[in-house]
């Protein structure tokens, strides 16, 4: 019966003896109480309950148990005589010091069972942040992350630096602004990216690659402002072939079931489109930067859109660049042609850099004092929602419902989105968020045997968009089947670590909808897009705005989880439940993993580190049981969580002996407490 009330005492221990809280930084886990049945029933619950560590001198990380040693036990004052002879003969015992076993309450073998572990959380703190920084390395690595270009820094005619001021915190939205137009194929796209610093826009020797607008901030000494590209202006009729020509727009690739005249009736449109988005650009701006062709000379093209601007746009500063005058003889030259416009033409070169800094110059004489902001509080932190997928499954439809304005070109042309299509957007409770609208994303197989290099860089920038934004909401079309390439999508999404909502676009075409239909619908897309179970779903429908207001209500909630950071003891509580519901799995030697600590080292995403006996004992079924019951008890909707294991740091035989001698040096109020921990 002794021995009954014994292991029903050592049961209860068992149960405190996990990440117990205590009120100092330093904080001890006895892994294991060794009870011998020949042991007397005279050791008090009190004395096997896990009690709060002493701010000791020395914290050794590893103690040796006072609670055993060859299977005896010790109590009240035999404690304190046990550890002066131990002290006493501890050069005896590092001679002849013999292996042990120790016995768990099932009779399993048990290594290193009778050791403590001693928690600084100061330097478990330290290590788990050194642990997220060593997996974002090598997931960088995985990913083969591309560094982020810096700006560089401009010369004005290769003669004086202009360096940046200290930057002010303006938003986009009120920032002078400078639209770039012009034909297709004249350099608007690279010069763009000399002005903005980096490749924003995609730069290829074809006609038609921008179609959109594409906003970047540029600076020219005191001056700050916005940078719009736009797609080139076809305002002379042409025939179909020849739009079909100027835009490069393809009739094979991805556009097999749309109808013949459906695909032609939205080729003919997209040249007024592309239009509509430049007029769009010069309206809102207050300089005009009319971009020419030094090397073709002068077209009936620029002509006309020369004159569209002097009839319409007078009031505003318009300038000429004549581009792709790399050469400093013939620029002046290639210049000259174009003084019958009634402008002053400036010859520059977007690929070199030459001229850029004497354009620059008039582009800051005409903006507007009037335009410049004042002094600003610093802005609120905008999360950046990029909408990705496949295409053809609505993406600009939704970023135009959202925003409630023709923001991107919309047609079912496949591929008419090139670029990453910044949109600054105000949500229905007030918080600004940046919608980011990208190209469709196809496999890689079909991509590479297009043997398009714009496809190529648009999917690649759809990608950089996925790395750079907070939350991604993933559309599908809800009468398409979900493909492997949606399950690809999500694979990358969570391997970035990105929040993520699915979208279920085009909600209203599905027939005889009842109660049951999303349920279904549901557990169809949990069992293809299984990676992202955490995801909540929204159906809509962007042509009609349908439930398009709970695309952002869902965004935001999503990213205040992504954000969120749990407080070390609500942590290790849950932990502590966890195991005590589900004890990880012994091995076949016996061997049993525990948690000594965890803590959250970091947000977006909510990462953390479990300090651990041997993180090789923990299987990947049981890492997924402790996911799930972190999500179950501390939630974290809609965002990826990293788990990292840490194994206990090994230490020498002598560990324990040290530890021991370090106790002995303790004043004797102090040392009796420090054994009966």
């Amino acid at each position: 019966m002794a021995v009954t009330g014994e292991m029903a005492a050592f049961s209860l221990s068992k149960s405190f003896s996990l990440l117990s809280p205590t009120p100092q930084n330093s904080r001890t886990f006895s892994s294991f109480f060794s009870i011998s049945s020949s042991s007397s029933s005279s050791l008090s619950l009190s004395n096997l309950l896990l009690k709060p560590s002493l701010n000791l001198h020395v914290r050794p990380s590893v103690l040796r148990s006072p609670f055993s040693n060859g299977g005896i036990e010790f109590s009240g004052e035999n404690q304190e005589e046990q550890v002066e002879k131990e002290v006493e003969d501890d050069d005896d015992e590092e001679e002849e010091e013999e292996e042990e076993e120790y016995l768990d309450d099932e009779g399993y073998q048990s290594e290193g069972a009778d050791e403590e572990f001693v928690i600084d959380e100061e330097e478990l703190e330290a290590e788990a942040r050194v642990a997220v920084q060593e997996f974002s390395t090598s997931l960088s690595r995985e990913l083969k992350l591309e560094e982020d270009e810096t700006n560089l820094h401009r010369e004005s005619g290769g003669k004086q630096r202009r360096q940046r001021t200290v930057p002010k915190n303006v938003p986009d939205h009120l920032l002078p602004k400078v639209a770039i137009v012009g034909r297709p194929n004249v350099g608007k796209s690279a010069l763009f990216n000399r002005l903005v610093g980096g490749n924003r826009a995609i730069v290829v020797d074809e006609p038609g690659v921008t179609r959109d607008r594409l906003y970047g901030r540029s600076f020219w000494g005191d001056h700050e402002f916005m940078v719009i590209d736009t797609g080139g202006v076809m305002t002379i009729s042409k025939s179909q072939e020849d739009v079909f020509e100027d835009l490069n727009v393809s009739t094979t690739i991805g556009m097999e079931g749309i109808p013949l005249a459906t695909r032609e009736a939205a080729v003919a449109r997209m040249p007024s489109q592309i239009e509509r988005q430049a007029a769009i650009a010069v309206e809102e701006s207050s300089v005009i930067m009319f971009v020419v062709d030094g090397q073709a000379g002068v077209t009936s093209g620029d002509v006309e859109i020369a004159d569209w601007l002097r009839k319409n746009y007078s009031k505003k500063n318009i300038i000429l660049a004549v581009n792709k005058c790399e050469s400093p003889s013939k620029g002046l030259m290639q210049a000259s042609e174009f003084w019958s416009f009634g402008l002053s033409p400036i010859p520059v070169s977007a690929i070199s850099g030459s001229g850029t800094g004497e354009l620059l110059d008039l582009v800051c004489l005409g903006l507007t004092k009037n335009e410049e902001p004042g002094d600003l509080e610093e802005e609120d932190y905008a999360p950046s929602i990029a909408i990705v997928g496949r295409p053809n499954v609505g993406k600009s439809s939704i970023l135009n419902a959202l925003v409630g304005e023709d923001r991107t070109i919309v047609s079912p042309v496949s591929g008419t989105t090139r670029d990453a299509i910044d949109t600054e957007f105000m949500g229905p409770n007030g918080q600004k968020f940046r919608l980011i609208d990208t190209a469709g994303i196809r496999r890689k197989a079909a991509v590479a045997s297009s043997g398009s290099t714009t496809e190529a860089l648009s999917v690649n920038r759809a990608i950089r968009a996925i790395r750079r934004c907070d939350v991604v909401a993933l559309v599908i079309e809800a009468m398409a089947c979900i493909t492997e390439q949606d399950y690809k999508i999500a694979e990358r999404i969570e391997m970035e670590g990105k929040g993520c909502l699915i979208v279920v676009n085009k909600w209203d075409t599905i027939p005889n909808k009842n109660q049951e239909t999303a349920t279904v619908y549901e557990q169809d897309v949990r069992q293809k897009i299984r990676n992202l179970h955490w995801a909540p779903i929204v159906y809509a429908a962007a042509i009609s705005g349908q439930s398009i207001d709970k695309i952002m209500v869902a965004a935001s909630i999503v990213e205040k989880e992504r954000s969120r950071r749990l407080s070390t003891a609500t942590l290790n509580q849950v932990v502590r439940e966890a195991v005590a519901f589900k004890a990880p799995p012994r091995t076949r030697a016996g061997k049993r993993g525990r948690v000594y600590y965890c803590t959250q080292a970091a947000i977006r995403p909510p990462t953390f580190v479990f300090f651990v006996n041997d993180a090789k004992l923990f299987p990947e079924t049981y890492r997924r049981y402790m996911e799930k019951q972190l999500r179950t008890d501390a939630g974290f909707a809609g965002t990826p969580i990293r788990l990292l294991w840490r194994s206990r740091r090994k230490s020498g035989k002598d560990a324990g002996s040290s530890a021991i001698k370090a106790r002995a040096n303790f004043p004797k109020n102090q040392r009796k407490e420090a054994v009966t921990l």
